[in-house]
């Protein structure tokens, strides 16, 4: 049976009034697909887990929300619904302000239970594959929310090489296992606060 968190209800409520219906729609989305999936919130955003592995999550902003499936670099895309992430947006489906900016329910779920295999799978979540020539990091969408939500962490990464941002993000989404990556994030956050390139304590 669906497990439901009371913070994710506690999140939903604190949301702008445009997101709520928007967020509540997704979420009876995600039990309709799995219902064996279970909430939590990680990185101050609702997660859901399949077989307590990472699914998918949803987030609110001031005028837009997203969602994201954990392993969506991995997914085909047959119904054209994934976009590609603009300015300040995340999530595979761009920036949602309204239930008309969402694919069809039956699309959707069709989706969330790709998303589900996919998710006991042995594939870890990866960034997009940049465009050849352009020296571009791709940061997976989870990773990316979670460096913004720590302004001095933000700060640092946003003024960083090329080179010292990819060194933390293939470190973080190297990890084999949640607890591992969990680890690696908090780590990675307190460092970047400090204004630290990943090998830090290599540099004399």
């Amino acid at each position: 049976m669906s497990q439901q968190d009371t913070r994710v209800n506690a999140y939903i409520l604190k949301s702008a009034d445009f997101a709520r219906p928007i967020l509540e729609h997704l979420r009876d989305l995600v039990h309709k697909a799995c219902p064996e999936a279970a909430e939590t919130i990680k990185w101050g955003m609702p997660f859901f887990t399949c077989n307590e592995q990472l699914l998918c999550s949803f987030a609110a902003f001031k005028a837009h929300c997203s969602f994201t499936f954990w392993k969506g670099a991995h997914m085909d895309d047959p119904d054209n619904i994934f976009r590609k992430r603009g300015e300040n947006g995340m999530g595979q489906l761009g920036k949602i302000t309204s239930l008309k900016d969402l694919p069809s329910d039956k699309i959707f779920i069709k989706y969330l239970k790709t998303a589900a295999k996919l998710s006991t799978a042995s594939t870890p979540p990866a960034a997009q594959k940049t465009t050849p020539g352009k020296k571009e990091l791709e940061v997976p969408d989870w990773l990316l929310s979670a460096i913004k939500k720590n302004k001095k962490a933000w700060t640092t990464f946003d003024a960083f090489s090329y080179s010292n941002k990819k060194e933390y993000v293939e470190w973080i989404t190297s990890a084999k296992t949640a607890a591992t990556r969990d680890n690696r994030l908090t780590d990675a956050l307190a460092w970047m606060a400090e204004g630290k390139i990943r090998n830090w304590k290599y540099v004399k």
